[in-house]
């Protein structure tokens, strides 16, 4: 049964474990927080074997094994060993000196993370500018906010300008949407950046006051010197990750990597599974940067860092379970998108948004690309999916982008940017306590995206 029979006829219900793993995500740090750090794990179990098992009574073992290791060979692998990579490269770059964490150079380093997400990577940048930024304002009790405007615009915005920066763009890149094509995109980046970064300063400076009124003081220590980067060298590091996924678009259009019927050739795994050579280069080059990462970094620097593995050990243990579960609601989504009546930009925009907010924003980004490329368009940017007008495109960029900043779950840094601010004893939100600072200052930007931008 191909994926779209498939998707024709999935019953909504089959959501359910899907619906359960973020609920549980939500819930669970709540009300037992203890035995989730420890037993996180068997929950992702439960919810995979709850719809794996009646979704191979129902169309077969066969079929349930191809849809499970699609996922988790086709997206989920790749996904893990970028965000490792990136990660481990990251954890061997430290900025020392005295940075007086205040309002001003928050805007600075914010501003900073936002713009070189989209040549790092979203991951990328995260991982680089989130310790120096945490370390700058260790001497503050209000640091909350700092971190989930961090989330907000280093983890999510600022990766809309290259494929490089966010994965939904490196999907367009792969169906023949121009490299360079998304810096169309700077103005409305710009503009989102300009808003968000003014509330931030009101908000910060209103925490920085409150925290010098309670007799905070930064702990100025001579020995620190002048700003200086350890661990330099791995920038190198990370240009050629950076290099391995543009590698990863690149070379499935190459006729050296595809089969006389087109398809890109790779080691079969099962069914229409097949770990492809493209990909399995991507993921050597990441693991070698990583390992020669490590191998080349003083120890000193990690322990600078406060470098540990628990924030990438979260991201994988999770989101393999959120991989595997909303695979009903991407078969039902990819059936179904073309008949949900999207034909304006406004109307992409936020279709798009709201489902990056809690499925991976890839898939969700192509099942849009794909019906505004069926819409007739006669002029606009040729992909394989068709003619895009470049509203429509921009629109569903833009809402695959910029909403995975809605939720925990929208992007993989948001969860290990959480973290690792908790692991340096920042409390953050609570799932639903995240959402609702989302809902407060990020959906009236959108509302502004839209008016300005998409009408």
């Amino acid at each position: 049964m191909s994926t779209v029979e498939l998707g024709n006829v999935l019953p909504l219900w089959s959501c359910i474990p899907f619906v359960g793993m973020l609920l549980s995500i939500a819930i669970f740090p709540l009300i037992k927080p203890d035995w989730w750090d420890s037993h996180k794990q068997y929950a992702v179990i439960f919810w995979s074997l709850l719809f794996a098992i009646p979704f191979a009574i129902r169309y077969g073992a066969g079929t349930a094994a191809n849809q499970v290791l699609e996922s988790v060979i086709g997206d989920y692998l790749t996904f893990i060993v970028l965000l490792f990579g990136l990660f481990c490269v990251a954890g061997n770059i430290v900025l020392e000196g005295e940075l007086i964490g205040g309002p001003k150079l928050n805007v600075i380093m914010l501003a900073l993370g936002t713009l070189l997400s989209s040549w790092i990577g979203t991951t990328g940048a995260s991982m680089v500018m989130i310790r120096p930024i945490i370390r700058a304002n260790s001497w503050r009790s209000r640091r909350r906010q700092i971190i989930i405007f961090f989330i907000f615009m280093v983890s999510n915005l600022g990766g809309c300008l290259t494929p490089v920066g966010d994965p939904p763009l490196l999907m367009g890149f792969m169906r023949g949407v121009p490299f360079f094509w998304s810096l169309k995109l700077f103005p409305i980046m710009l503009f989102n950046m300009a808003v968000l970064l003014i509330i931030f300063y009101v908000l910060d400076e209103r925490a920085y006051r409150k925290d010098i009124q309670a007799g905070y003081r930064p702990n100025l220590n001579p020995k620190n010197g002048k700003v200086q980067l350890r661990g330099i060298h791995n920038i190198v590091f990370l240009a050629i990750i950076v290099f391995a996924v543009v590698l990863s678009g690149i070379l499935p259009k190459s006729p050296l990597f595809q089969a006389a019927d087109g398809s890109v050739i790779g080691i079969h795994i099962y069914g229409d599974v097949t770990l492809t050579i493209p990909s399995i280069i991507e993921i050597a080059i990441i693991l070698v940067c990583a390992w020669l990462s490590f191998k080349t970094t003083p120890n000193s620097v990690r322990e600078s860092n406060h470098f540990s593995w628990d924030a990438i050990k979260e991201v994988a243990i999770l989101f393999i379970g959120i991989f595997i579960t909303m695979i009903p609601a991407l078969l039902i989504l990819q059936a179904k998108g073309s008949t949900l009546g999207l034909n304006q930009p406004y109307q992409m925009f936020w279709m798009t948004g709201a489902l990056s907010s809690f499925l991976d924003n890839t898939p969700t980004y192509l099942v849009f690309a794909t019906t505004a490329g069926s819409l007739g368009a006669t002029a606009g940017i040729a992909t394989s999916l068709g003619i895009i007008a470049p509203k429509m495109l921009m629109a569903v960029s833009c809402g695959a982008v910029f909403m995975g900043a809605n939720t925990y779950i929208g992007n993989a840094p948001n969860f290990m940017v959480r973290s690792i601010a908790e692991e340096n004893g920042i409390v953050m939100p609570s799932f639903f306590g995240y959402m609702l600072w989302s809902v407060c200052i990020l959906i009236p930007v959108f509302i502004l995206d839209t008016l300005i931008f998409f009408l």
